[in-house]
C-alpha cells in the first residue's frame, strides 16, 4: 500500500455543520486544498470507523467523513428514510463547497452517496460503494415486511445499550462475531466514539435501539424489495441517471442479502463496474483497510 503517512495515529480534525437541532458531525484528515474525498459510514457506526483507511487516502485527499443522522454526535430527528440521509450529505457538499468528491461509502452509507450525487450532478468525480443498499424499483412487491424481518427490528429494542466502561465495551465486542475479524483500531475507534459517557462513568450507544430500530425499519422494506417511501417517493429509480463513474464492491464472505442489493444496484447504475474483495465480511473497511485503500486509489486511476 502506498502512503506517505507514518504509521502512528493522526487524529482527525472535528467539527460540525448546521444548527445545534440538525447539526452533522463531522472529521476532517489532512490538509485542506488537495481533492475532497468523503466518507460514509453504515448503520451502527460512526465517522471514525474510517481512520486507517482515511489516514492514508490523506496524502493525496483532503479527507472528510460524517456522523450519519442517528449516530455518533450528529442530529437524532426520528426522520430515517433514505432521501433524509442523502439531504444531509448534499447539506455537507454544499456547505463546504466541495466539487470533484471522491465519494467512498459503505452499506447504507453508501446509498446515501449514490442518491446524493443525483441530487447534485456534476459535483462527483466518481462513487466507491461497497455493499449498498438498494432495491429494485423494477421489481418492487407489495405488501409490507415479512414476520422475520420484523421480528429483527423489534429484535434491535433488546440491544444492550448500557456497559460498565469503554473497556467492557470492547471485551464484549471483541468476542463478538459481527465485529471479531476487525482490526484492534477500528474497533477501539467505535467504542470510543460510538458510545457516550454517563454521569455515574458508564457508558450509552449514541445510537440507541430505538434509533437503530427506527433506522433498520426502511433497510430491511429496501431489502425486502417493499419499500414505498415518504412523501417524496422511492427514490431508487434516479440511480440509472447517475452522471459518473461507479464501482460497486462485493465481500466474499459477506451474507447472501448483500450480494444481492450489490446485483441490483448494477443493474440500475450505468456504465458501473464492480469488484469483490476476497477473505472479508461485509465490514470490509475495518477488517482489511490496506486493501480497501489500495482498491480506492486503483479506481482513481
Amino acid at each position: 500500500m502506498r502512503s506517505s503517512i507514518p504509521s502512528l495515529m493522526i487524529d482527525p480534525h472535528r467539527f460540525s455543520i448546521g444548527p445545534a437541532d440538525a447539526e452533522i458531525a463531522m472529521l476532517q484528515w489532512g490538509e485542506s486544498g488537495k481533492p475532497p474525498a468523503l466518507l460514509v459510514h453504515g448503520t451502527g457506526f460512526v465517522a471514525h470507523v474510517w481512520h486507517e483507511v482515511a489516514r492514508e487516502l490523506a496524502s493525496t485527499y483532503t479527507v472528510y467523513a460524517l456522523d450519519r443522522r442517528g449516530h455518533g454526535a450528529s442530529h437524532k430527528p426520528g426522520a430515517y428514510h433514505f432521501l433524509d440521509y442523502a439531504d444531509d450529505v448534499c447539506r455537507v457538499v454544499d456547505t463546504l463547497d466541495l466539487r470533484d468528491i471522491y465519494g467512498i461509502g459503505h452499506s447504507a452509507g453508501a446509498t446515501d452517496l449514490l442518491l446524493a450525487a443525483k441530487l447534485l450532478p456534476g459535483r462527483f468525480a466518481r462513487l466507491f460503494v461497497m455493499e449498498p443498499t438498494v432495491m429494485d424499483p423494477r421489481a418492487a412487491r407489495s405488501g409490507g415486511l415479512s414476520e422475520e424481518s420484523l421480528a429483527r427490528v423489534q429484535g434491535t429494542l433488546r440491544r444492550r445499550a448500557e456497559f460498565d466502561s469503554a473497556d467492557a465495551v470492547f471485551e464484549r465486542y471483541r468476542a463478538a462475531p459481527a465485529f471479531a475479524d476487525w482490526t484492534e483500531t477500528s474497533l477501539r475507534a467505535y467504542v470510543r466514539h460510538g458510545f457516550a459517557p454517563l454521569d455515574d462513568g458508564r457508558v450509552r450507544l449514541c445510537c440507541t435501539p430505538e434509533i437503530e430500530a427506527a433506522i433498520l425499519l426502511p433497510i430491511y422494506e429496501a431489502m425486502e424489495q417493499v419499500y414505498i417511501g415518504d412523501a417524496r417517493g422511492n427514490p431508487f429509480a434516479s440511480l440509472t441517471k447517475l452522471d459518473c463513474p461507479v464501482r460497486v464492491t462485493t465481500a466474499a464472505k459477506s451474507g447472501p442479502i448483500y450480494k444481492e442489493m450489490a446485483r441490483r444496484a448494477v443493474s440500475l447504475i450505468p456504465g458501473v463496474t464492480t469488484r469483490v474483495f476476497e477473505n472479508a465480511g461485509h465490514c470490509v473497511a475495518q477488517e482489511v483497510p490496506e486493501h480497501v485503500v489500495e482498491a480506492v486509489r486503483e479506481f482513481a486511476e
